[in-house]
């Protein structure tokens, strides 16, 4: 079993900042990539910011410059740092972590429940 615990989420003013943390638990092997990604009311979810084991950073168009995500090996977490938010970066947030959980199988991917963002005045 894995279990992703997310945190961070709330309610802040537009231009204010945010920081989400994931952290993984439970029968872990060896952690590859992990993300976040978002979902507004109405719309898919979509990808935000991706690293890999190796500290590859990815994120979507609209969030470069604003959002860093990081990772601690160590305690097998992944955090966003969300700067200069807006109102349309309003959404639930969901970590998703792809890793080996016993030696000798192939990765699996695992979604935390999500942690709701909201940016308004």
């Amino acid at each position: 079993q894995v279990q992703l615990v997310e945190s961070g989420g709330g309610l802040v003013q537009p231009g204010g900042s945010l920081r989400l943390s994931c952290a993984a638990s439970g029968r872990i092997f060896r952690i590859n990539a992990m993300g976040w990604y978002r979902q507004s009311p109405g719309k898919e979810r979509e990808l935000v910011a991706t690293i890999t084991s190796g500290d590859s950073t990815n994120y979507a168009d609209s969030v470069k410059d604003r959002f860093t995500i990081s990772r601690d090996n160590a305690k097998n977490t992944v955090n966003l740092q969300m700067n200069s938010l807006k109102p349309e970066d309003t959404a639930v947030y969901y970590c998703n972590v792809n890793l080996i959980p016993w030696a000798g199988l192939g990765s699996m991917g695992y979604w935390g429940k999500g942690t709701l963002v909201t940016v308004s005045s």
